[in-house]
This record gives C-alpha cells, structure tokens and sequence, in this order.
C-alpha cells in the first residue's frame, strides 16, 4: 500500500510578471520559465489552471526601482495590475503574492538599507512598516493570500495588524517561516533581477547549519498571525520540513527552488536524469517529509504526469 501520494490540488505555480505586451523573455538558467507581460501572464495562468493547477505565486518585476521599494506597494504597480487581471479572467484561480521589497529596491536587498558608520545594514522596523503596506496593496487588488518571504522579525505580525485595520480580517498568511541563505536561489534572482547590489542576504536570511533556529522562527510566526508556514528550500532541507510538521501540525509549504529546477532540467537535457522521474521522486519526498503544499516551477508538466497516471 503507497503511503504518499502526489496530486495536482498539492502545486502552486510561480510566476514572473512584468510590463508590457506580448512579452516572453526567457530565462537562460531556468529553461521553460520566462517573465512574462500581463496579457501573456494570463495564458500562462490559465494553462496552468486547465490542467489542474490550482494556484500561482507572482513575482514582479517593476520598470523602475528606488531605494524605497515604491513599486512594491503602488496601487498600480505590476503585481497589483496582474491580480486584476487574473481575479477578473480567472476568478476560480487561487492567487498567492510574494510579499518582498528585493525586486523593487535599487540595491536588490530585501529591506530598507542604511549606510552609517560602521558600514552598511538592514532596517528591520523601517522595512516592516513597507512590507505591511505592499500587502494590503496587494489584498486591495484582489489577492487570496499573501505570502512575505523577507525574513525581516516581526513582519507576520505587523502585516496582520495592518490587513485586519483595513478590513482584510479573513486574508490568510503564508509565512516563508524558514528561509535559508542558500546557494540554490541563483537563477531566481536572474529571473527576478533582484541579485543584492552589494553585500549578501545572510544577515536577515537563515544559516544553513542552523535546524533549532528554524523551529524558533517557525514558533514566532505562527505567534504572530501566520496561518500557513513554508520552508525555502525545500529539498535540501527535508529534515526541516519534517520537524516543522511534526513539531508544529500545522499547514506546511515547500519550495522545490530554481536551483532544483535548473539541476533537474540540465542533468536532463545531457541525458545523465529521467527529467519526469526525478522531478516527480523530488515532489514526493517533500510530501513524505510532510509537505502539504507544493511550489514548483514544473507544476504544470507535473499535473500532466500525474494525469497521465
């Protein structure tokens, strides 16, 4: 008898969307992902949903950034206009937003950066303060859930306070509760054009050898308000999923990130993986590992698997 099984309602399918019309530009680290303008975000969403998918996560990739991040909370900023769209084509589509400022800050970090005297760091309150802000932006165009992966302290609760002040009592939270500052995220951040400027991002993100911290961060977020809490990466840190779940029981999100992907895609392409399965055997463990929820930039080829049984 199989104890875990794979099913398309478990994906969500991330998302690149920036300006323009009829835009596909691909991305040369992630084959098969491109950023997308809205019109063709749609058809790419709506894929996705005809096969059995039933969620994305969008990024946005803004025309201008600045060092206040202002095109992350704009009332007509990319990821806002998007949501419309989709809300209004897709109504029975579930839309995930990435609540973060590194696509649309000038020096690519995830927060308010200030230069002093003794160098350069990271303004967690003053960060917070935008990050609350983007989200209800981001709930007033329409979206079903909202999900801050800066790792910034504090910022699950600052968002809920804030979302609960503007009449979004019901927005539900999925925190990126353990985020690590790991090697696999390089070809994101082609894609996202959100490589930092200067400096890295270990200061705010986790460190790899640390599992007890991870539990720590997992507690406080759900202290805070989240309702769903994910762990980034995924498949590098199945032992992390595993005592999250087991720890906490609660709603469980894994990442399998553009590093899985590209892996996967470029062992393949040289013959040297089985692309379906690998992919399909990497998805399982994260559900055996105890994931309820699936990020993947291959949902789509993957519920087309699964259909085909």
């Amino acid at each position: 008898m199989r104890e875990t099984r794979l099913s398309a309602d478990q994906l969500v399918l991330p998302l690149f969307v920036r300006n323009g019309r009829k835009l596909r530009h691909p991305i040369s680290s992630m084959p098969g992902v491109f950023q997308l303008s809205p019109d063709e975000l749609l058809k790419e969403a709506t894929k996705a949903f005809k096969a059995g998918v039933p969620a994305v996560l969008l990024f946005g990739i803004p025309d201008k950034k600045d060092e206040k991040a202002s095109g992350a909370y704009a009332k007509n900023g990319i990821v806002q206009q998007a949501v419309r769209l989709l809300k209004r084509e897709l109504p029975a589509l579930l839309i995930v937003t990435d609540v973060c400022l590194c696509e649309y800050m000038s020096h690519g970090h995830c927060g308010v950066v200030h230069h002093g005297d003794h160098g350069v760091c990271i303004e967690n309150d003053a960060s917070v303060k935008l990050l609350a802000r983007a989200s209800v932006s981001h709930a007033e165009a329409g979206a079903d859930l909202i999900a801050p992966s800066d790792m910034m302290d504090g910022r699950v609760r600052a968002i809920r306070e804030a979302l609960d002040g503007a009449g979004f009592t019901n927005m539900p939270i999925m925190s990126y509760a353990a985020k690590f500052a790991s090697a696999f995220y390089g070809p994101f951040r082609e894609a996202a054009e959100s490589t930092p400027k200067f400096g890295d991002r270990r200061s705010y993100q986790m460190d790899p050898a640390n599992a007890e911290e991870a539990l720590r961060e997992v507690a406080l977020d759900l202290q805070e308000g989240a309702d769903i809490v994910m762990v980034k990466p995924a498949l590098a840190y199945l032992d992390i999923v595993r005592r999250v779940k087991a720890e906490f029981g609660c709603p469980t999100a894994a990442y399998a990130v553009s590093g899985d992907y590209s892996m996967i895609k470029a062992a393949a392409a040289k013959g040297w993986l089985d692309e379906k399965a690998a992919t399909l055997e990497s998805l399982l463990a994260m559900r055996r590992a105890g994931a309820d929820i699936l990020i993947t930039y291959s949902a789509v080829e993957v519920a087309g698997w699964l259909r085909e049984g």
